[in-house]
């Protein structure tokens, strides 16, 4: 049995020290195969820097998924050519900048590989290549070197998420929607052996709007005027999956979701 941990969007600085407060414990008491965030948002809530993945890779995380907000700092696309472990959607259209996917070699386990794919939705979100056509390419070429597969599918709205995991149910291990930060509950393994949520959550503020600090949103909403948004800073949740997988067939064997106030 493999046991993964996908660890919902992390959301600035508040939501950094939540993952370096709780993740030791929680990965001593788990004993983690591999462990996935998406850090798409951990640089002020926009974006990811070089120094900030290496701090999070620096607290245990193995694989870094991103989404819509990962052009926003501009010093990352030098870093997303140089780490492969920092993964950019898939299906963006946007060349030989950054990978999409990887398959990782797990260091205690040699034997066993895991594959992992960044997806961005279509709907409300912004241009992207189909994650459909290009989702089901990329997972059968994952699955030329390893029968366990991850799929990130950072997307708006739930029936996009819901769709893609009935398509690829059967092919992947564990399928995660990103993106919204409010987490469902609707975790469960699918007839076809794939673990899904719609959504992780994210590692931010319980106090807030998306993670972001409530007044300003609020406010944004009462008069349209834009706001610069600022990342809440009062105690954070800590929203993840657990996910178990059969390291022979890839299939999933349980998913249980972690909401844990930090």
């Amino acid at each position: 049995m493999v046991k993964l941990l996908f660890i919902g969007d992390i959301i600035g600085r508040p939501g950094r020290r939540a993952v370096a407060s709780l993740l030791p414990d929680l990965n001593a008491e788990h004993g983690f195969d591999l462990i996935i965030a998406n850090g798409e948002n951990a640089a002020g809530g926009f974006g990811i820097t070089p120094k900030i993945a290496e701090e999070l890779f620096g607290l245990g995380i193995d694989v870094l998924t991103s989404g819509n907000h990962i052009w926003d700092q501009k010093e990352i696309e030098v870093y997303l050519r140089e780490d492969n472990r920092l993964l950019r959607p898939a299906n963006y259209p946007v060349g030989d900048l950054g990978r999409g996917s990887l398959v990782l070699t797990l260091d205690q386990r040699p034997q066993i590989k895991i594959g992992v794919l960044n997806l961005a939705g279509r709907v409300f979100v912004g241009p992207a290549d189909c994650p459909f056509r290009i989702g089901r390419e990329l997972v059968e070429k994952l699955k030329t070197e390893t029968d366990i597969v991850v799929v990130d599918f950072h997307a708006e709205t739930t029936s996009e998420k819901n769709a893609l995991a009935v398509y690829l149910d059967g092919q992947v291990s564990l399928f995660v929607g990103t993106h919204t930060h409010v987490q469902t509950a609707d975790e469960r393994i699918l007839p076809g052996g794939t673990a899904y949520i719609t959504d992780v959550g994210m590692v931010g503020g319980r106090n807030s709007v998306i993670g972001m600090n409530a007044d300003r949103v609020i406010k944004k909403f009462l008069d349209g005027k834009p706001q610069r948004y600022e990342v809440e800073k009062s105690e954070p949740w800590f929203s993840a999956v657990v996910a178990e997988i059969d390291e022979s067939s890839g299939t999933a064997l349980s998913i249980q979701r972690l909401h844990i106030p930090a």
